[in-house]
């Protein structure tokens, strides 16, 4: 007999739909799976026939088939594993032949029959309901992450005696857990404030204007003046995220599969690699499973990355084109994906490698210029905002929370002034827009062809500098540009070496 059940595995960061078929005939017998599985699809057939056997299922001693539909695409992981027994069981006819009509299913099987959680149950879920799945089954411990997609009826699976029971109506259903109404705000992160950090009134503001507008930021200064104490304390001015953005986040992360999922993301993130991370760690890749790096994992949220001249070269030239298009094209010879890497990037650097002030430093002019080109031109210029940050004063500035503020009401000024294109902040405007969206009087215009002209900027930087004079409007909430805005932002976006 054939019996097939629909289940999905993971394609990057997305979910894709697998038919899983199984046909028992008679001879020898033998367990066969085709389509194109991983390692651990093959491994499958040992853990579905001691998850069987020790539910009280019959294992059919006949010829097994097992086919992964669409055969032409890998499957990797062991999320098909509870598929392939529920398959298998009503291909022998232990289930009626309708029971798995319209039901999506996800789940690892263990030897004594649980049912494990699976990495990626949101995109997974997210993908069955799209071709029609109106319920789904996925392990006890995915469940509140399968609640977060809209418009799913989730049934729980404990195990798999459990559930072969349920599906025959022998037994109720277990309930599934309460709508998690909470929400992964940070609160259990260690408490951090912009109040703490003293002076440094212009690095607040350009820290200020990278929150509200995307801006990429890159500070520069001595060690010990505050520069990654500023830059870690950007989270909490940063607004939450909508509801499409948190799903779009919380779907990335249940896809790399680094924590467990129980509650929508709600803040955005913020990630602070090393600099000894590798390019594939930074943009993502792999040779087995082709995983998301930190910049995805930064997406909607801020890459931070501290000492920026000690990463490799190689690794920060990587994120040239990323930075432009804001996705991630991982080319392999099984095919390409696309991964969203929609980031702020944040980086803080030393003027030279002693890192002393210019009083005391021994460094060599050679040895300065080598240092400075490890950030080289095309990718200096891809930082809207650039700034030397001296020694502090005493001075105490405004708190996180006074910022965050004002950085809400400019993001809400610009959702209101790009609603209706796909444009979110004012670091996504293209450059044949900024005409029609960032318009300027006779003054700031002849301000900013002054300073394009006196700074020698690009093509690239004078529409940064206009940008950016545009967030700054926004963050003292007015509606016109003036001559002031587009001096500060040109004054923002210093030659740093």
């Amino acid at each position: 007999m054939l019996a097939s059940v629909n289940s999905a595995v993971l394609e990057g960061v997305v979910g894709r739909v697998v038919t899983v078929e199984v046909h028992v005939s008679r001879g020898l017998p033998g367990y066969t799976v085709v389509g194109l599985p991983d390692a651990a699809g093959r491994e499958s057939r040992e853990r579905v026939r001691a998850a069987m056997l020790s539910s009280g299922l019959a294992y059919p001693m006949k010829r097994v088939t097992v086919n992964l539909a669409p055969a032409s695409v890998r499957k990797a992981g062991s999320g098909l594993e509870l598929a392939v027994a529920l398959a298998l069981t009503t291909a022998d006819g232990g289930l009626p032949s309708g029971a798995l009509d319209g039901v999506g299913v996800l789940g690892e099987l263990g030897l004594d029959g649980t049912v494990r959680p699976v990495s990626g149950t949101l995109a997974l879920v997210d993908a069955l309901t799209r071709t029609g799945a109106h319920c789904v089954i996925v392990p006890a411990g995915n469940a509140a992450e399968a609640a977060l997609v809209p418009g799913v009826h989730v049934r729980v699976a404990r195990n798999l005696e459990e559930l072969h029971a349920c599906l025959k109506g022998e037994a109720p259903w277990p309930d599934p857990p309460e709508p998690d109404d909470r929400t992964d705000d940070g609160e259990h992160d260690e408490p951090l404030d912009l109040i703490d950090v003293r002076g440094l009134a212009n690095a607040r503001l350009a820290l200020a204007a990278a929150a509200a507008g995307a801006h990429h930021l890159l500070l520069v200064g001595p060690p010990g003046v505050g520069k990654t104490m500023l830059a870690r304390r950007l989270p909490t001015i940063m607004p939450a995220l909508e509801r499409d953005a948190a799903l779009e986040v919380t779907r990335i992360h249940s896809a790399a599969g680094s924590t467990p999922i129980s509650a929508l993301v709600t803040r955005p993130p913020f990630r602070a690699p090393h600099h000894s991370a590798s390019a594939v760690s930074l943009v993502g890749g792999g040779s087995a499973r082709v995983r998301p790096g930190e910049i995805t994992l930064a997406h909607r949220g801020a890459l931070f990355l501290d000492e920026v001249p000690e990463f490799p070269t190689s690794v920060l030239e990587a994120l040239r084109q990323p930075l432009e298009e804001r996705a991630i094209r991982i080319s392999r010879a099984s095919g390409t994906l696309e991964f969203p890497a929609d980031f702020l990037l944040v980086a803080c650097a030393n003027p030279c490698p002693c890192g002393r002030a210019e009083k005391e430093c021994r460094c060599t002019d050679v040895h300065r210029t080598r240092y400075a080109r490890r950030l080289s031109a095309p990718l200096l210029d891809r930082f809207d905002l650039r700034l030397r940050v001296e020694t502090p004063s005493a001075e105490v500035g405004p708190s996180s929370q006074e910022v965050r503020m004002w950085v809400e009401i400019a993001v809400e000024r610009q959702r209101s002034r790009l609603s209706g294109t796909h444009w979110r902040r004012n670091a996504h405007i293209p450059a044949g827009a900024l005409e029609a969206l960032v318009p300027m009087p006779a003054d700031a215009h002849e301000a900013w062809t002054d300073a394009c002209r006196l700074r020698r900027l690009t093509g690239r930087g004078a529409a940064r500098v206009r940008r950016v004079a545009r967030t700054l409007a926004d963050l003292e909430d007015r509606d016109q540009l003036i001559a002031d805005d587009v001096a500060r932002a040109s004054w923002l976006r210093e030659d740093v070496w």
